[in-house]
């Protein structure tokens, strides 16, 4: 994150969305939205910020566990966050 993102209001609010609790989650999570999400598609910054709205236990079957999301468009996000770590 740059200095001039760190005073992103938005993206400052996806950051704290992305602290779980759970220092496996976080990492992961933290770790997309610094090196990656500036740069995706739209369509993939939209799913993650829905993706964020799932409750910890389904995260953790997704980016953890391996089980794949039904939803085509948290697969492919799972994808681009397990590729960001």
């Amino acid at each position: 994150m740059t200095t001039r993102d760190s005073y992103d209001p938005d993206l400052r609010k996806l950051e704290w969305r992305c602290r779980r609790g759970m220092k496996e989650l976080d990492f992961l999570l933290l770790r997309y939205l610094r090196g990656r999400h500036a740069d995706a598609a739209s369509e993939e910054r939209a799913a993650f910020v829905e993706f964020l709205e799932l409750p910890d236990p389904d995260l953790v079957r997704y980016l953890i566990a391996g089980d794949v999301p039904k939803d085509p468009r948290f697969a492919g996000l799972c994808r681009s966050v397990l590729q960001a770590n």
